[in-house]
């Protein structure tokens, strides 16, 4: 393990390296990390392979025959100093229909109940705010979405569902999430949207990127 004066640098085997931030999760760290790995992609240097970001972390794979371990260090400090604490990043809005509650939302009644608020108020607090986009990860296209208010937090199932349907908006602490594909979960379900998130015949796949804003707007229960 390296240290430099920015960030805990860890190899990730002889091909990689791990950066780690200190700080919790936040949206400028989120814009930094995508813009470091941008920055990557306009100017990629002798061996780079690819660039992986995380919600408080970035990977990059390189050849090691073609660069070092520690020139890739002094690159990527380099890089991280010139960035702009707000990048000039291309964002996009989104607005999301979601149905609340019922069989598309199941845990949405005890997650209102377990804060003192009615679904109503909780459906409407959760609808009133404006969400961004921290990370697409842990499945193709699923959306960490920061912003969700501080009265709403609720944590993950104490039992994660083997089968949580595709389109099922769903939070977990301080997060908002949506599920592209019907996979296991342990988030709390609100309710369900169908737009699509992951399509692999889409360039790129997934809709959402990091820094991308997200609000959500109620419809009635489909009959």
């Amino acid at each position: 393990m390296e240290e430099t004066e920015f960030v805990e640098c860890v190899p990730l085997g002889e091909c990689g390296l791990l950066l780690r931030w200190p700080q919790e999760p936040a949206p400028h760290l989120s814009r930094r990390i995508r813009a470091l790995g941008e920055g990557l992609d306009r100017k990629p240097p002798p061996g780079f392979v690819e660039w992986v970001p995380g919600l408080r972390s970035f990977a990059v794979y390189f050849d090691p025959d073609r660069r070092s371990r520690a020139a890739w260090i002094e690159e990527l400090a380099s890089l991280w100093k010139t960035l702009p604490e707000e990048p000039d990043l291309p964002v996009r809005s989104f607005t999301i229909p979601v149905a609340y509650g019922g069989e598309w939302g199941p845990d949405l009644a005890d997650a209102a109940q377990s804060v003192g608020l009615t679904p109503e108020h909780w459906i409407a607090l959760h609808a009133e705010a404006t969400y961004e986009v921290l990370l697409v990860g842990f499945a193709p296209g699923f959306p960490y979405l920061a912003g969700l208010p501080p009265a709403l937090a609720a944590p993950r199932r104490a039992t994660p569902r083997l089968r949580v349907a595709a389109g099922s908006v769903a939070v977990a602490n301080r997060l908002c999430g949506i599920y592209p594909c019907e996979s296991p979960g342990g988030w709390t379900v609100i309710g369900r949207t169908g737009m699509i998130c992951f399509d692999p015949l889409w360039h790129p796949p997934a809709r959402f990127d990091i820094g991308d804003r997200v609000r959500f707007h109620p419809v009635a229960l489909p009959g």
